[in-house]
């Protein structure tokens, strides 16, 4: 309703989201009229896909579906992944610079057997032109036949596969201490991401973090002076009580 109305709406969404009912959503009659999807953008973490992270061992399943044949072994996260590229216009693989020619090649190699080709960019530090990614002219909301979904037919809005919560962080005493607490508690129980800020002893600026499993990034940031937080995000079951017990101790 502005008199000059953006020419693109950027819509990013939590990285365990699914896609298509987003895409629904644009069915509506009072949104169809006025905005179409221009194209779903997948950015999937390259470092994170060659250490396995959103995939089963085919092999480690196979030995425990022979050990015991009524166990479930969908993987949520695998679910989610797939979905996602599914659902794409446009792939970007981000944080080519961690990874060598041969297993980039490999992570391309498998997301070209995907039942859905498109077109894939490499990208470093997420640093894409937007001429890359605005005007794809997809209209996805038209296309949803095409994008393929684990989830197609039931209770979309399911994120009873994941939790969620927020830790109160204590001044730390030192960065080294501080990173090395947070690898303990992904490592010990299989986060899947972190993300927050936390007081060190003697600095003016906070720490922020961002974790994806194990693999954190850390950076002095401008704040306000309130206590530390941590946002944890992990498989439907991740105890609260069990991951600050574990961080207190590391």
């Amino acid at each position: 309703d502005r008199p000059s109305p953006p020419e693109h709406i950027v819509i990013e969404t939590s990285g365990l989201a699914l896609p298509k009912p987003l895409l629904k959503a644009f069915g509506w009659p009072s949104v169809r009229t006025r905005m179409t999807v221009d194209g779903v953008i997948t950015v999937v973490d390259a470092p994170a896909v060659a250490d396995g992270r959103f995939a089963d061992d085919p092999e480690a399943v196979a030995r425990q579906r022979e050990a015991d044949d009524s166990r479930d072994h969908d993987n949520p996260i695998e679910e989610v992944y797939e979905d996602q590229l599914d659902c794409a216009d446009l792939v970007v693989l981000n944080k080519t610079d961690l990874l060598n020619e041969a297993e980039l090649a490999a992570i391309e190699a498998g997301l070209a057997t995907r039942s859905r080709r498109v077109r894939l960019i490499r990208a470093r530090e997420g640093r894409v032109d937007p001429a890359v990614i605005l005007g794809l002219s997809a209209a996805a909301e038209d296309d949803l036949a095409a994008r393929p979904s684990h989830h197609d037919g039931a209770d979309e809005h399911e994120h009873d596969d994941f939790t969620s919560f927020v830790l109160p962080l204590r001044e730390q005493e030192s960065v080294e201490a501080f990173i090395a607490r947070l690898e303990h508690v992904a490592r010990a129980h299989d986060v899947l991401r972190m993300k927050g800020y936390a007081r060190i002893a003697g600095k003016s600026l906070r720490l922020g973090v961002q974790a994806v499993g194990a693999r954190i990034r850390h950076a002095f940031e401008q704040g306000e002076a309130s206590p530390g937080q941590l946002v944890v995000i992990g498989l439907h079951g991740l105890d609260p009580v069990a991951v600050q017990r574990s961080f207190d101790e590391a």
